[in-house]
């Protein structure tokens, strides 16, 4: 089955789809590893991974889709991924969506920021014109190939227009064919809870530190009406604070002792990345060949 279809079907189940964002592949493979069936790739998290910069558009579309190409490669999961604006206007959004679509991609997100796209946590944000975000749902729509491969209409008007106005985009985005909608950045938990029931469409809730609306386990998003959940930057949160504690503790001390029950065992991570182990014959054709200059002898 391909991974488009597979995560569709997800989608689509009555269990909630969880998905946890990886910063690379390794992230990725460790999350497969673990069981999730699917893994996130954004700019977000990619940007502080590959440039140390902050969520500011600073990746290009040929570096996302890099991202995702090779994390793709290195998971047999579904791998799920966002596109900011889609990268400028319309005409843009189709070249955006089938680059996406043969790096392995299964689902593309397409929002209504102004560029450049930022974390919702900050406190400028601009949408535009929901007759623009249709064209782009649109122009994706029309240039995708895999007619399994999804489309998720973001808005993040709730913080300028408020809840009914991003409801209304999202109902437009899904009259042009969106296959499922995120409405961003909740102001509260009752709103981030009334949200499932004001859409007949599959929805996505994002589940970030910092946000008006209380972190909620899967099972209560499920409750609520949501369709999946999305991590956008637990992991590399987590990383960056266990790298930083570990620096910390390396400069004090000169050891990392204190740290290695926190590490992964050598022989594990070499399994993780799938390192092959060779058979030990060096030593024991230098024996040979010792035994045989000594019988020469």
């Amino acid at each position: 089955m391909r991974r488009t279809t597979l995560f569709k079907n997800y989608l689509q189940a009555p269990e909630i789809l969880m998905i946890p964002v990886a910063h690379d592949p390794l992230c990725a493979k460790i999350l497969q590893g673990t069981g999730f069936n699917t893994v996130g790739c954004t700019g977000y998290v990619n940007a502080a991974a590959t440039l140390g910069g902050p969520d500011r558009g600073l990746l290009t579309l040929q570096e996302m889709v890099d991202a995702v190409w090779r994390m793709a490669d290195a998971v047999d999961v579904p791998v799920w991924t966002g596109s900011g604006d889609g990268y400028a206007d319309a005409v843009n959004v189709q070249h955006t969506v089938r680059l996406f679509e043969k790096a392995g991609a299964v689902s593309l997100m397409l929002g209504d920021q102004t560029a450049p796209e930022h974390c919702d946590r900050w406190s400028d944000e601009r949408v535009i014109a929901p007759e623009q975000l249709v064209a782009k749902i649109k122009a994706a729509v029309d240039a995708r190939v895999d007619q399994d491969f999804t489309i998720l209409a973001r808005t993040d008007a709730i913080a300028v227009h408020g809840l009914a106005n991003a409801v209304e985009r999202a109902e437009m985005c899904l009259e042009a064919g969106a296959d499922w909608v995120f409405l961003d950045a909740p102001e509260s938990q009752e709103q981030l809870r009334r949200i499932p029931q004001l859409l007949r469409a599959p929805m996505l809730a994002s589940m970030a530190p910092g946000g008006r609306a209380a972190v909620s386990p899967a099972s209560e998003l499920q409750a609520m009406g949501y369709a999946a959940v999305l991590w956008p930057n637990a992991f590399t949160l987590a990383y960056a604070k266990l790298a930083a504690d570990l620096a910390a503790e390396l400069m004090r001390s000169g050891t990392t002792a204190a740290y290695h029950e926190l590490m992964t065992e050598p022989d594990e991570f070499d399994d993780l990345v799938s390192l092959p182990i060779l058979p030990r014959v060096a030593n024991d054709r230098t024996s040979d060949r010792g035994d045989a200059l000594v019988e020469a002898a």
